[in-house]
């Protein structure tokens, strides 16, 4: 899978190019255009549901466009090193690339519930997508930086980290991160977004916007 973006910073949009019967696996709610032709299957309902996107004998290609308006980043695996992600930010990954929402770094971290990250691991391309522009905060050994969840795009599974309540009285929840802090500790990478989706949410609902406004 190569990856070609376009719209950047503001309304990215990812062309996944595919090889001959190459395979991705795709956020439906991101499907925007396929090349004549393309298999699009998709697999599961709600929020675990997936489009698997399959080239024909000629390959082909898929256009992504997120949901939320921002930028794009494109994280390769080595095969080493996994990667913690925002399942809200998740837009595609090669097929090479599996995607484990029960990994032991995410059952320690959660505490056993399911929570708002997925934990992606193996060889190949994942699309992100954040809600606004991207930070790229690189931490060195023993460096430390607290990052509220709604703005935490990603994280290499190097990096050391807590999940807390951002206030000693405040609603908190594990599914969605509201409430929530990251302590990390590096070294590793540690992807932002300037704009918390769950934030936005909420700003839209207390200012009395909705869907038919």
């Amino acid at each position: 899978m190569q990856v070609r973006t376009r719209h950047t910073p503001t309304f990215g949009v990812a062309r996944l190019v595919l090889a001959p019967d190459e395979m991705v696996l795709v956020d439906p709610l991101t499907l925007l255009a396929t090349s004549y032709g393309l298999s699009v299957d998709v697999k599961g309902t709600g929020t675990k549901a997936v489009a698997l996107c399959t080239a024909g004998a000629e390959g082909g290609w898929v256009d992504a466009a997120p949901v939320l308006p921002g930028d794009l980043h494109l994280v390769e695996l080595d095969g080493k090193t996994g990667w913690c992600v925002s399942r809200l930010g998740w837009v595609a990954s090669s097929s090479t690339v599996a995607m484990n929402p029960e990994a032991p770094v995410l059952q320690a971290l959660f505490g056993g519930v399911e929570g708002f990250l997925n934990y992606a691991h193996g060889q190949g391309g994942v699309v992100l997508a954040c809600c606004g522009a991207l930070d790229l905060v690189t931490l060195e050994a023993g460096e430390a930086v607290t990052i509220g969840s709604d703005h935490v795009l990603a994280f290499a599974d190097t990096v050391q980290c807590r999940l807390r309540p951002s206030a000693a009285d405040g609603g908190q929840s594990i599914q969605t991160g509201e409430g929530l802090v990251f302590d990390f500790a590096g070294p590793g990478a540690v992807l932002t977004q300037t704009r918390g989706p769950r934030r936005l949410t909420t700003w839209l609902r207390a200012n009395g916007v909705s869907a038919r406004s």
